[in-house]
C-alpha cells in the first residue's frame, strides 16, 4: 500500500473546490444548499446541507465513474487489498444482493449457510437462485451459531456439484469466524466463486493478529460496512473483488438498484473514512481490541453474565474469534438479552447493538472511549445486583434451521393466505419474520412452518424483540402458500 498515495482524499478535495467556487444551483436537490429548508439547515448544520449536492461533472458519478470517484474506488482497492472495489450508498445490503446477483441465474443453487442476513435471502426472490443450506453447529452454553466446517461444505459441494457459488457470512455478528481460507481454496478447487458477507469486518483489513480477511483469504467478492467499524456515515458501504471477476458487469448489476442520486455526504464519507484507516487504522484497531479485551475481564468478573471470547477457538467450527466483538450472554442471571438491552437503554440511557433471547452485543469502534466501556461495565455490574432472578429454562438458540420446500422467489410470488401463527403451522411460508437486529430471519418464504418455530417466534415476542418482515405489522399473522 502506497502510504502517500493514501493520503489523498479525491472526493473530499474535490467538494472542498466546489464549495469555494460558490455555484449557483439550478440542478436538485430543491433545497438549494438548505436555503428553501432552514429547519434542515438548523438541524444538520450549513456545511452539511451545502454539500448535499447533486451528480456533475467536476464530482462525477457514481454509477459511471471516469474521475474523482473512479480514483477513490482505486484508492480504496489498494487500501483493502483488492482488484476493484465499488462504494456503495445503498448498504451492506446492496453490496451482498449485487454480489450474489452477479453470479447467480435463475434457477442455479448457492451454498450457505442458513444465519445468513435476511439481504441474501432477499436476493434469492430477486434473482431466483435456489438456496442450499449448510448447518453450522450450535453453541451449547450460549445458544449461537457457529462457522461452517470444511467437511460440511465439502459434503454439500458434493451433493451439489451444479452450485455456482457459496456465501459465508464472516465474522458473524457474534465474533464467530470460519476457516475461511481452507473453505475459499474448497470452493474454488470445485469451479464455483466464493462470496463473503463481512458486513462486520472492516478492521480485519487494517489491525493486527485478527482474523484473515476475505480478500486475504482468496475470495472473489466481499460486502464491507465501512459505516459499522469503520467510522463512515450510515448507509455508506463498500463491495470488493478480486482476480477474475468482471468489474465491469459487477457495475452494471449494482446499477440494476443503486440509486441514481448517490449522497456525496456518503461518497464523501467513504473516501475520508478509507484515508483515515489506511493512515491510522492499525493503532486505531489496537486500542479497540484493548477496550474491548478490557471490557471483557471486567463483565465476566461480575458474575452471572458470560463475555466471550478466544475460549471458544477450537479450529473447526470456530476456527478464530473477532476480540473487537463484545459479546455477552445473559442468561446466567436469568435475563434474556433483550431484557438487559432494554434496561441499559431504558434505565441507564446506554444504546448497545442489539439484545437476543440470549446475549447482547456492544459494538465497539475507533470512536469508543474507556469511560464508555466503563459506564457500560458499571451498569450491567447494577442491572446484576437489581434484576438477577432464579434461572430458568429458556428457549435459546440462533436459529432453528427450517426445511426449504421452494424457492423464495417462487413463494414470495405465489398466491398466499394469512393465517394466525398457531393456525400457520404445517404450512409453507410466503414471507419473512426475523428479530431485528440482528436481521436473521426465523422464517424465509419456502420454508416449512413448524410449532418449534412457531413457540420461538411467541416467545420472542414475548419477551419485547422486534419482529419485522410480516406483512402484518404485529406479527400475529403469517402470509402462507395457498
Amino acid at each position: 500500500m502506497n502510504i502517500e498515495r493514501q493520503k489523498h482524499a479525491p472526493v473530499y478535495e474535490a467538494l472542498e473546490q466546489f464549495k469555494k467556487r460558490r455555484v449557483v444551483p439550478f440542478d436538485v436537490p430543491g433545497h438549494k444548499r438548505g436555503r428553501g429548508n432552514p429547519e434542515l439547515v438548523e438541524l444538520l448544520g450549513e456545511k452539511c446541507v451545502s454539500l448535499d449536492v447533486n451528480s456533475m461533472k467536476p464530482l462525477d458519478n457514481l454509477c459511471h465513474p471516469v474521475s474523482v470517484i473512479k480514483e477513490a474506488e482505486e484508492l480504496t482497492a489498494e487500501a483493502f487489498g483488492a482488484e476493484h472495489a465499488f462504494l456503495m450508498v445503498g448498504g451492506t445490503t446492496s453490496a451482498v444482493q449485487s454480489m450474489i446477483m452477479a453470479n447467480c441465474k435463475p434457477g442455479q443453487e448457492i451454498i450457505l449457510p442458513r444465519n445468513v442476513h435476511k439481504s441474501a435471502i432477499n436476493a434469492l426472490v430477486m434473482c431466483g437462485a435456489v438456496p442450499v443450506y449448510v448447518e453450522p453447529k450450535t453453541e451449547p452454553r450460549i445458544g449461537i451459531a457457529l462457522g461452517v466446517e470444511p467437511k460440511d461444505m465439502e459434503k454439500a459441494i458434493k451433493e451439489h456439484p451444479n452450485a455456482v457459488a457459496v456465501l459465508i457470512n464472516n465474522p458473524s455478528y457474534y465474533g464467530i469466524c470460519s476457516d475461511l481460507k481452507t473453505l475459499t481454496d474448497l470452493v474454488h478447487k470445485h469451479g464455483m466463486k466464493m462470496l463473503v458477507d463481512e458486513a462486520h469486518g472492516t478492521h480485519l483489513y487494517f489491525g493486527e493478529n485478527l482474523p484473515v480477511n476475505a480478500m486475504k483469504a482468496g475470495a472473489d467478492m466481499s460486502a464491507i460496512s465501512m459505516h459499522k467499524s469503520g467510522g463512515s456515515l450510515t448507509q455508506s458501504s463498500l463491495l470488493l473483488t478480486n482476480n477474475g471477476i468482471n468489474a465491469d458487469y459487477v457495475r452494471q448489476i449494482i446499477n440494476l438498484t443503486q440509486t441514481t442520486s448517490a449522497s456525496y455526504l456518503l461518497i464523501s464519507s467513504l473516501d475520508i473514512s478509507r484515508r483515515n484507516l489506511a493512515l491510522r487504522g492499525r493503532e486505531s484497531f489496537a486500542k479497540v481490541v484493548d477496550m474491548a479485551e478490557y471490557a471483557r475481564e471486567e463483565i465476566n468478573a461480575i458474575g452471572g453474565y458470560y463475555a466471550y471470547g478466544k475460549e471458544l477457538v477450537n479450529k473447526t467450527s470456530v476456527y478464530d474469534y473477532d476480540v473487537t466483538k463484545l459479546s455477552v450472554y445473559t442468561q446466567g442471571m436469568g435475563l434474556t438479552g433483550i431484557e438487559v438491552y432494554d434496561l441499559l437503554r431504558d434505565e441507564y440511557d446506554i444504546q448497545i447493538e442489539f439484545g437476543d433471547i440470549g446475549n447482547i452485543l456492544a459494538y465497539i469502534s475507533i470512536g469508543d472511549r474507556i469511560r464508555d466501556i466503563e459506564r457500560l461495565v458499571n451498569a450491567l455490574a447494577d442491572i446484576k445486583r437489581l434484576h438477577e432472578r432464579e434461572q430458568k429454562p429458556m428457549i435459546s438458540g440462533d436459529y432453528i434451521q427450517p426445511e426449504v420446500v421452494v424457492s423464495p422467489q417462487q413463494a414470495f410470488y405465489s398466491d398466499k393466505k394469512s393465517l394466525e401463527l398457531r393456525q400457520s403451522v404445517g404450512h409453507i411460508c410466503a414471507e419473512f419474520i426475523m428479530c431485528y437486529p440482528p436481521g436473521i430471519p426465523i422464517l424465509a418464504p419456502g420454508e416449512r412452518i413448524t410449532k418449534e418455530i412457531v413457540d420461538y417466534i411467541i416467545y420472542a415476542k414475548e419477551k419485547g424483540c422486534s419482529l419485522q418482515g410480516t406483512e402484518d405489522i404485529e406479527a400475529n399473522y403469517l402470509n402462507v402458500l395457498v
